[in-house]
């Protein structure tokens, strides 16, 4: 091997160490063979990769998480709760069930483009408090619980973050569902005033609750072959296909 190869490998061996001791890795006194100097080389470029790819993931879940923040009016009547300004030109009826996994679904697939069409006043909500899966918690009754607690959010000025941790931490079919004492908290934690907690142990809407389920049930424009289920969502009276990721583009375009 001639002088200047040999210079060559040494300049190149150099580099390599220069690199691994700047990664935080200490080359070997003797010096490193060539297989192990390729081997310590790309584990440092996978070691980067990964680091790259773990905070670039974090970021874009922290940016998934914030979404828009709510800034919009919310007024209530009997178990139909109103987000948006009155003078929106198109209104979306929502039919949920606190319970339900597939209002879940709805409430996380669409919640911040809902947010952002309602702060820009194209759309005003009516959020219908249904209870058809009483049934599904043990012991029964969580659905009419959670959706009185939403009315009483809606009362002391919470709903929207109300609604939203309603979902984020929704309990399973089957479980009891939270109580009135963990739904009296989660309220509290939202800047819920002293009356909220008595709202919530009363429980004085599930009358309301249980008229609105029977209304919305019997009306043929909210069923699907004869039958109604949560999550209905419905544009001018008429139930909409919510599979069709567009829908609500759509019904802000008119």
């Amino acid at each position: 091997m001639g002088g200047a190869d040999r210079n060559e490998r040494r300049r190149r061996q150099e580099a390599a160490q220069a690199r691994l001791k700047a990664a935080g890795i200490k080359p070997e006194r003797k010096g490193l063979s060539g297989n192990t100097l390729v081997l310590a080389i790309v584990a440092v470029v996978v070691i980067a990769a990964i680091v790259v790819g773990v905070v670039v993931t974090l970021n874009n879940r922290s940016t998934e998480a914030a979404g828009p923040a709510p800034n919009y009016p919310v007024a209530r009547s009997g178990a139909v709760i109103t987000a948006g300004r009155p003078s929106a030109p198109v209104t979306v009826d929502i039919y949920e069930d606190y319970l339900c996994p597939y209002c879940e679904r709805l409430e996380s697939t669409y919640k911040d483009q809902i947010t952002a069409a309602l702060n820009a006043g194209q759309i005003k909500v009516d959020y219908h408090a249904i209870s058809i899966l009483d049934r599904a918690s043990s012991p029964a009754g969580y659905s009419t619980r959670a959706a009185n607690a939403a009315i009483c959010a809606a009362d002391a000025g919470i709903f929207p973050a109300y609604h939203a941790e309603l979902y984020a931490d929704q309990p399973s079919e089957g479980s009891a569902g939270f109580s009135v004492q963990e739904l009296t908290d989660k309220g509290t934690a939202l800047g819920a005033g002293g009356t909220f907690g008595q709202c919530v142990a009363a429980q004085a809407n599930s009358g309301l609750i249980q008229d609105a389920t029977n209304t919305a049930a019997a009306n043929p424009a909210l069923q699907t072959n004869g039958n109604f289920g949560t999550p209905t969502v419905a544009i001018g009276g008429r139930k909409i296909d919510v599979n069709d990721s567009d829908w609500l583009q759509k019904a802000i375009a008119g």
